[in-house]
């Protein structure tokens, strides 16, 4: 999320204290119909599924679309939601199939079938946006259907992660007599079948979001009303919510908010979890590129400095990342402090000596405006990097959709995202990553990464995987696609009188805004 947008044992830590008498979780009837207004920096590239892979997006998805499966809270593996049972066929795990249930309608009024659902995968790897999810779609070899209810997915190779993949945005549901099959939806129109009814947008400004009384599918009801208000940086969103402008306020409030928030505060209710979103500083590998020579990229691995962008910029609200995989996830290792363990300008000056190149190195570095600390982190990672004269940062910020655009067509040396999990397993952390044609477009490609991602999905017990992305981050802090910054922890803040925080970020990709309610 893309960008925005894991865990394979995702543990849920809510360190959450409130006035006297603790949570009270039991929705007011009387309120029932009182909207809560939830306040987000995250910007939504596009309402069409097929044309969006971040974060901001697919937290509207999740509650505007189906797939036919979801995430529980904290789960790791998914249930059904559009379907009534999906199961893999055979041996191999090369065939998925889906039987849908028979009471779903899009908003026309046209029951949804089987051929919507094909109809929504095709598209999306036809129309193959440029910053949209079809490389979740890269072991799909074709779709068919049996009757008006059953759906099959044949996969080109196995893949014990498909399940996971369908449950994701990507595998959001759209009606095919209002989506082009070639090309994204234009006329700002949003035809779902989830808990929730978009009634208004407006682009980098407000959703409104009615419960969907015609919902059918894992939720027993819906939830209350929402005004999602979107703001351009974490100081804006600030802003709203000390105006009392927001009920809700998450993703994310200025670093020295965070650090300073009291959870024995009786007017607020502050939530604290764990997160497996990581940050990782991106390099353009491709010939003609300054940071083409790995060895100029392991000389940047030699100067960045964690934990003073942990302890600086962010004041203790995130923690340095030594890994493509992060703490917490099957796999995890501490692969580039094994390799990099200390700064060291000498080291850095050796390698740049071998590679032959004329210091310092010129590089542009870019950063999404408004997206938390970027500008403040850029800037440290300037200094940094520039530490004894090797380099030379020329450091840029743009706005959202430019800034993914700029990445995807390698017009940046090096740029700094953020990555929210798809879906609870390493293997959302490897081939959008390092994988080659990745969604961070880095130009990074290695063959022996790329069989290690295809091997590690053929095992249904995902602990045996485990080996196969400890070796792909030793070749990572190898080669230096990426270097790991850091990996956040999840706040989410409320008004006293509003529950159901806990639930919005946990890990497992969906974003629950019907879990909110009054109380």
């Amino acid at each position: 999320m893309r960008s925005v947008r894991m865990r394979i044992l995702v543990t849920l830590v809510v360190l959450a204290v409130v006035g006297v008498g603790g949570w009270q979780l039991l929705p007011s009837q009387g309120d029932k119909n009182r909207t809560i207004t939830v306040g987000t920096t995250d910007a939504v590239t596009d309402l069409d599924p097929a044309g969006a892979y971040d974060a901001g997006s697919w937290a509207l998805y999740s509650n505007v679309f189906q797939s036919l499966l979801t995430f529980e809270p904290g789960g790791v593996q998914p249930v059904p939601d559009a379907a009534k049972s999906c199961a893999f066929q055979g041996g191999g795990l090369r065939t998925y199939r889906c039987v849908m249930r028979d009471d779903i309608k899009f908003p026309s009024g046209r029951r949804m079938t089987a051929e919507d659902v094909k109809y929504s995968f095709d598209r999306v790897r036809k129309i193959n946006s440029e910053v949209g999810p079809s490389a979740l779609f890269s072991t799909l070899g074709s779709v068919s259907v049996e009757g008006t209810d059953t759906v099959v997915f044949h996969l080109s190779s196995p893949d014990a992660t498909w399940p996971q993949k369908v449950a994701t945005g990507a595998g959001a549901i759209v009606d095919k007599d209002k989506y082009p099959a070639t090309s994204l939806r234009k006329d700002g129109g949003l035809d779902g079948t989830g808990a929730y009814i978009l009634t208004s947008y407006k682009k980098n400004s407000a959703a409104v979001l009615t419960p969907n009384k015609n919902y059918h599918g894992y939720l027993t009801s819906t939830g209350r009303p929402i005004d999602l208000r979107y703001y351009a940086d974490s100081q804006k969103l600030d802003a709203a919510w000390k105006a009392k402008q927001v009920d809700v306020a998450t993703r994310t409030l200025p670093p020295h908010v965070l650090s300073g928030l009291n959870p024995s505060d009786p007017d607020n209710r502050v939530t604290e979890s764990d997160s497996s979103e990581t940050r990782n500083l991106y390099f353009n590998t491709r010939t003609g590129s300054p940071l083409h020579d790995d060895r100029v990229r392991r000389a940047m691995a030699w100067l960045v400095n964690r934990e003073e962008l942990a302890a600086t910029v962010y004041e203790g609200t995130v923690d340095p990342l030594y890994s493509l995989i992060p703490t917490g996830i099957t796999g995890h290792t501490t692969s580039f402090f094994d390799n990099y363990p200390t700064q060291s300008v000498s080291k850095a000056r050796a390698l740049l000596t071998q590679a032959g190149v004329t210091t310092p190195v010129r590089f542009t570095f870019g950063y999404g405006i408004g997206r938390g600390a970027s500008a403040e982190e850029a800037a440290a990672l300037k200094k940094q990097l520039e530490a004894g004269g090797l380099f030379t940062v020329d450091v840029k910020g743009y706005e959202w959709t430019d800034f993914q655009k700029r990445w995807a067509s390698g017009k940046m040396d090096a740029w700094a995202v953020g990555w929210v999990p798809d879906y609870p397993d390493p293997d959302t952390f490897g081939s959008p990553l390092v994988g080659t044609d990745s969604t961070m477009s880095t130009g990074y490609s290695n063959k022996a990464v790329d069989a290690l991602i295809r091997n590690s999905r053929q095992y249904a017990d995902r602990g045996r995987a485990a080996g196969d992305y400890r070796q792909i981050q030793a070749d990572v802090a190898t080669d230096v696609p990426l270097i790991p910054l850091w990996q956040r922890k999840e706040y989410v803040v409320s008004t006293e009188d509003v529950g159901g925080g806990q639930y919005l970020d946990d890990g497992t990709g969906v974003f629950r805004l019907w879990r909110l309610n009054w109380i």
